[in-house]
């Protein structure tokens, strides 16, 4: 049996995975000329579909302000649209454009093929129970 994990060796190893994760990221990103942020603005919003303004902060974990800089460029660049919500005359939603969602889907591909180098190794049972380890760490972040 193992010797048990220590919590800096967790920690170690938590960081080398942010560390070469986030390489990665940005190696995949900067081939469509967008920052790590902006290709993450355009996947919440590929993902959960249009927005208010208010949600995707939350999801992305920043503010209003920051967002709405963001949001802006990605509009001048044809990614994005602002909607006047259906119910809610005071709130706008953003969606993705034609181009945005082209682009959401291609940067989806590169996130499914990670997705199975990473897990290649793992047995479907090891798979499971690490999604639901993962998704309980989500769910304190």
């Amino acid at each position: 049996m193992p010797a048990p994990m220590t919590e800096s060796a967790l920690a170690q190893q938590l960081i080398e995975f942010y560390e070469k994760f986030s390489s990665w990221e940005a190696d995949v990103v900067k081939n469509s000329g967008l920052s790590p942020a902006q290709m993450h603005t355009i996947e919440n919003i590929g993902h959960a579909g249009p927005l208010r303004m208010k949600e995707l902060a939350g999801k992305m974990g920043v503010t209003t302000g920051t967002l709405t800089v963001m949001i802006d460029r990605l509009e001048q660049q044809g990614l994005l649209h602002r909607l006047p919500h259906a119910t809610d005359r005071r709130s706008w939603l953003v969606a993705l454009t034609d181009r945005g969602e082209q682009l959401f889907r291609e940067h989806h591909q590169y996130h499914l093929r990670l997705t199975a180098e990473l897990t290649a190794t793992l047995s479907p049972e090891e798979e499971e129970r690490f999604s639901v380890i993962l998704a309980k760490i989500l769910g304190r972040l």
